[in-house]
């Protein structure tokens, strides 16, 4: 029981730890278009980030992929982008016009990338064969769901009270968080640019 403790609290903590806000800014992009109604599409994308996470972290511990970790670290950043500008772009209009498709694809292929940056610590903490580092990896996973599903839970609410006690609109809320995720990792993303 204490190392599955140990692994699910990396896991919480690997997306609760405000030093690695980027992971809380994507998670707010990702869900400030969605309300409480939404519950199962929204479960669904945290769901799909998730499982692109733990696939990274498997093709990594099992040797099948490295990428180098200053590339990673300049993608992470474009990925909050441009679901930041997906967005802006699409603040305001019926889900139903938006393929959500192909926003699970694209939010599994960002998990995909999250998990790159992580897999190389991942890797360090966990000593023996890839095998044996299976079940501390699903540990992980929970930990990492657990903790995203917690911070979805509060931009839902903090969307919630905005509308309902400001009464803001949605989209007022979409595009007011989705410009501040903006103007947040802009300057990161140039920053990257130098280091990669």
């Amino acid at each position: 029981m204490s190392e599955f403790w140990t692994y699910f609290q990396i896991g919480l903590y690997h997306v609760l730890n405000l030093s690695s806000y980027d992971h809380i800014l994507f998670l707010a992009v990702l869900v400030i278009p969605y309300a409480f109604k939404d519950w199962k599409r929204v479960l669904m994308l945290v769901s799909f980030f998730t499982i692109g996470h733990t696939v990274a972290l498997l093709l990594s511990v099992f040797n099948l992929v490295f990428i180098k970790e200053k590339l990673v670290e300049f993608v992470i950043p474009i990925t909050i982008l441009l679901t930041a500008i997906y967005d802006l772009l699409t603040s305001g209009k019926s889900f139903k016009n938006n393929s959500i498709t192909l926003v699970r694809i694209v939010t599994l292929f960002f998990g995909i990338v999250h998990g790159l940056a992580f897999s190389s610590y991942f890797k360090t903490i966990l000593s023996g064969s890839p095998q044996s580092k299976l079940l501390p990896m699903i540990d992980f996973a929970l930990g990492i769901e657990v903790s995203q599903i917690t911070i979805v839970l509060l931009v839902l609410l903090l969307s919630y009270l905005l509308q309902s006690v400001l009464r803001f609109s949605k989209r007022e809320i979409t595009l007011v968080i989705s410009s501040f995720v903006i103007g947040v990792i802009l300057p990161i993303i140039i920053k990257n640019s130098f280091i990669v």
